[in-house]
């Protein structure tokens, strides 16, 4: 027998959620630490449930005895009406991407931008943030804007396909960062910001294995920039083999991926973990993805 105090019950709420690596990352990593924990998926698509059956699902896991949930797309705004209380970065951002459930009571927070933030700690300690350039304005892309301005940047090039979404995303920024200086564009405009800027942040599907490709001109890189990119599936994505083959410093998705990770085991067990051995299993989980994928392609 077990109860909340003796052993960890989360789960992921979203849709198409059952490929996702983060349920056998926290469970790896708990059992090297002698926790119990079991991560369950509850994937909203399986379910045939719509998003907004996410306040109930909240119910049924607090009824049930979870300690606590992430919650992914298309959830993450949707549960905001739901909680009892949010910390502040979740407020300002707008999206909870984890819950804690305390005493009854649903505690909402944020590790997209934390994740990011502790990925750019950790694989770019020495990148200059004078003046960033990113690509993709949108619900990932505000987490990766809001990071870049905590962490101190004092420039920030929001570049999106939809220019009414990048000026709505820096105003609203601006807002919450008003000695920084945020400017929106189109894709048009990179010629003019990349010799600007000391670094680029990727946060647009174009990479991914259904999305091949760059996301811009790769001659607009100087061996002097920095490239950080959030997609992890590939790992390798064409962007970050081609800037680091330029000289750039370069920063996978799975960082950030990890970094997520890292900080929802804190808040669901109190724990830390060890971010080094948790990105090498994450690592392990990737490469085990990619081989099953050439193997089944031939």
């Amino acid at each position: 027998m077990s109860n909340r105090a003796e052993s960890v019950l989360v789960g992921l709420i979203g849709e198409g959620v059952m490929p996702s690596l983060t349920p056998p990352m926290h469970e790896r990593e708990a059992d090297v630490q002698g926790l119990r924990l079991l991560y369950r998926p509850i994937d909203l698509l399986d379910l045939a449930l719509p998003a907004t059956a996410v306040g109930d699902l909240l119910t049924a896991a607090g009824r049930m005895g979870f300690n606590g949930l992430n919650i992914t797309h298309p959830c993450k705004q949707l549960v905001l009406q739901h909680l009892d209380e949010v910390s502040d970065d979740a407020d300002r951002l707008g999206a909870v991407n984890t819950v804690l459930i305390r005493d009854g009571r649903f505690i909402g927070h944020n590790t997209d931008f934390s994740g990011f933030g502790s990925a750019l700690t950790d694989g770019l300690s020495a990148a200059k943030l004078d003046r960033v350039v990113q690509l993709g304005a949108g619900g990932a892309g505000s987490a990766v804007a809001y990071a870049l301005l905590k962490a101190g940047v004092k420039h920030l090039d929001l570049v999106d396909m939809d220019a009414s979404r990048a000026a709505e995303r820096a105003t609203e920024l601006s807002g919450l960062f008003p000695v920084a200086n945020i400017t929106a564009h189109t894709p048009a405009d990179l010629k003019n910001v990349m010799p600007l800027a000391d670094g680029l942040v990727h946060c647009t599907p174009i990479g991914m294995a259904a999305h091949p490709g760059l996301p811009l001109d790769i001659e607009l890189l100087e061996p002097r920039h920095w490239v950080a990119d959030i997609v992890y599936r590939p790992i390798e994505t064409q962007l970050v083999r081609e800037a680091r083959a330029k000289g750039c410093d370069v920063l996978d998705g799975g960082r950030m991926a990890v970094g997520q990770a890292a900080d929802a085991f804190k808040l669901f067990t109190g724990k830390d973990a060890d971010r080094d051995r948790m990105r090498e299993h994450f690592l392990e989980l990737i490469a085990t993805e990619e081989s099953a994928l050439v193997k089944a392609a031939h």
